[in-house]
């Protein structure tokens, strides 16, 4: 199939006019698919957003004309002073290697390990669990938006190993920078056991806030954004004077706004609006709050 030249050189004025240009599904602070979030994700940390994103989910000419464009046949693809760079897999291994860093004109990274701690208990337990795969290793990544994960798998090449509590972890280049500093412990509760992780550079977690309290802080004058999660239907029957719908246009907002402004999300018994507040603590607000028992603890 051959390209449109409306969509062809609509693709040429987006590469041309940017150093650096994304092609990805979503945005990097509201990214769509896993490998669109890892790649913007690397460009950030780098850049600190100094780049241009197009999100193709919004244009299915573009979606499909970039595929043909570049002759490659996946979402997110990265362009660099007009030059295809490839897709997330290629742009990781540059990334990690550092070849990213030089195509973009920028220092060396640090691949200095972090610096991690694993109690004794948690150490045993991993120990027990290596034992019983031999020759595979254990590996951490920490995404983006600060999602953790252990997973065993044989050396890549690639990592940076650090050692904690006798134990050899290993981790790609941006996970080992949001790793400074971790804490490893195994914990027993009513649910279960199993591997605790504390994160110093996470964001702070969301925090429960009682209605007085925020009625208090509504009558102070604070400044303060509460986030309507309800549908329309139960926004219609108990409306919130003071609250804005989540809607597409604050979603766009949001995408913008300051990190330090205090948001306050709102469901009707502060369960669904919990999950919300948490996607948007892993865009980097550092005040989220949940409104503990949501409108009807409101209505009292």
């Amino acid at each position: 199939m051959t390209l449109d030249p409306v969509v062809k050189s609509r693709i040429e004025q987006q590469i041309a006019s940017h150093d650096v240009v994304l092609y990805m599904k979503g945005t990097p602070k509201m990214p769509q698919c896993g490998f669109s979030a890892k790649t913007a994700g690397m460009l950030d940390s780098l850049l600190a957003g100094d780049f241009a994103a197009f999100n193709v989910l919004e244009d299915e000419t573009v979606r499909e004309g970039i595929k043909q464009f570049g002759d490659w046949p996946t979402i997110p693809q990265l362009y660099i002073r007009g030059e295809l760079v490839g897709g997330c897999d290629i742009v990781t291994e540059m990334f990690n290697a550092g070849e990213l860093h030089d195509m973009l004109g920028l220092e060396k990274p640090d691949r200095t390990p972090p610096e991690m701690e694993i109690s004794d208990t948690a150490a045993a337990k991993i120990r027990e669990f290596l034992d019983a795969y031999p020759g595979q290793h254990l590996h951490f990544s920490v995404a983006a938006d600060w999602d953790a994960n252990f997973n065993i798998g044989p050396r890549q090449g690639h990592e940076i190993a650090a050692e904690a509590g006798g134990i050899t972890i290993l981790m790609d280049l941006a996970s080992a920078q949001r790793a400074r500093g971790a804490r490893i412990d195994w914990v027993e509760t009513v649910q279960g056991e199993g591997l605790k992780l504390d994160l110093p550079g996470a964001p702070p977690p969301v925090k429960q806030m009682a209605p007085a309290e925020l009625q208090q802080r509504l009558n102070a004058g604070e400044r303060l954004l509460v986030v309507d999660t309800r549908s329309e239907a139960d926004r219609n029957s108990y409306p919130l004077d003071f609250a804005r719908p989540l809607d597409a246009g604050l979603m766009a907002e949001l995408k913008d706004a300051d990190p330090a402004l205090p948001l306050v999300f709102v469901c009707n018994v502060g369960v669904s609006s919990q999950a919300v507040a948490e996607h948007y603590r892993k865009q980097g607000f550092a005040q989220v709050y949940n409104l503990e028992g949501g409108v009807q603890a409101l209505l009292g």
